[in-house]
């Protein structure tokens, strides 16, 4: 009977693999860890052998063999390809889990005495940890990617994509403050730092918390990389109209101040559009470009033999012109414009309803 065969293939299986245990456990402990991912597979070898009911010929064939145990190891082995690739999925998918993890991690903007207080002490240190690991990676970044005195722009993301904008420009703007008298950050970059709120941190030893997180490459370089950081944040931000109305004049004062038309076949006028516009401008903030731009034949246009993006207009128009006004938004006006009641109108009494004469 089938189920005699594979009886009788498990207790042979069981048997060879109590002998190899039995080896094992004689073996020093190096020898041991060499085959401890072999015994392992052969107890879940045996595992399956206990629900498996094979065919009678097949597991006569198995049977016969002196070592079926280590035959059916050797075959899991061969084909060791499949398992390594669940092995390195395995890896992957948790190391994407990992990095989610740590990217959704809310900063905590608060000292170590707010957070007790507040009963976040958990909140304060997880962050903390992240603002330290999140330094440690941004110096890695500059020191891989800095070569030929010059910073590649592959630093900045790589640190992004793990912590994210928020706690990265935290961490470089707790840099510069505790840097400030370091003349190596430039103005900009110190101004901006200033902005961002960052409560001293106080120890109880009269040390100073935040000094954790400083950024220990050349101070140099850290700025680069700061005002990367700032510029990649920045194209990541809906243009504003007060933008948009600043593009727009930048151009039609560039516009007129060639004396004769500057296109490559000299037919038009034309000025090169901001890259930083174009980086963060959707189909919107164009069309609202066009609009403030008072002329009939304007055109947004590429050129073959030059880089970037123009705006053109015909030699036959008139550069005097000033640029349009924005139409005031109609929902904004309707949220400004005060409630008749508001304006100290009464409001009148409502119609009583008169009964008919009866």
């Amino acid at each position: 009977m089938n189920a005699d065969k594979n009886t009788a293939l498990y207790e042979k299986m069981a048997a060879e693999q109590d002998k190899f245990r039995d080896w094992l456990k004689t073996q020093p402990p190096e020898e041991i860890l060499n085959h401890a991912y072999e015994y392992v597979v052969r107890e879940d070898i045996l595992m399956a052998m206990e629900e498996l009911d094979l065919p009678q010929s097949r597991a006569a064939a198995l049977l016969a063999s002196p070592s079926p145990l280590a035959d059916v190891y050797k075959e899991f082995a061969d084909r060791e390809t499949s398992y390594m690739d669940v092995v390195r999925d395995s890896i992957e998918q948790r190391a994407e889990a990992a990095l989610d993890t740590q990217r959704e991690l809310p900063l905590y903007r608060h000292d170590a005495a707010h957070a007790r207080e507040q009963g976040d002490l958990d909140l304060y240190r997880a962050s903390r940890r992240a603002n330290i690991a999140c330094k440690e990676a941004i110096e890695t970044a500059i020191a891989d990617n800095y070569r030929d005195n010059r910073l590649d722009r592959d630093a900045v993301p790589q640190v992004i994509e793990q912590f994210g904008y928020t706690r990265t420009l935290y961490v470089l703007a707790n840099t510069v403050q505790q840097k400030d008298w370091d003349g190596r950050f430039s103005s900009a970059n110190k101004t901006w730092a200033k902005t961002v709120d960052i409560p001293p941190n106080p120890d109880g030893f009269g040390g100073e918390r935040n000094l954790d997180f400083v950024v220990d490459s050349h101070s140099g370089l850290v700025d680069l990389f700061l005002t990367q950081a700032r510029q990649d944040y920045l194209r990541l931000q809906p243009l504003t109209p007060e933008e948009i109305q600043a593009e727009a004049a930048r151009l039609l004062q560039e516009l007129r101040v060639p004396d004769t038309p500057n296109s490559p076949h000299g037919t038009h006028y034309m000025a090169r559009v901001s890259p930083d516009f174009l980086a963060r401008a959707g189909t919107q903030a164009h069309d609202q470009l066009m609009k403030l731009l008072p002329f009939r034949s304007l055109a947004i246009t590429g050129l073959v033999d030059r880089p970037g993006t123009y705006v053109t207009i015909l030699a036959s128009e008139d550069r005097s012109k000033e640029l349009r006004q924005r139409r005031p938004s109609v929902r904004r006006q309707l949220k400004q414009e005060p409630h008749p009641a508001e304006k100290g109108e009464k409001k009148a009494p409502a119609r009583k309803k008169t009964e008919p004469e009866r």
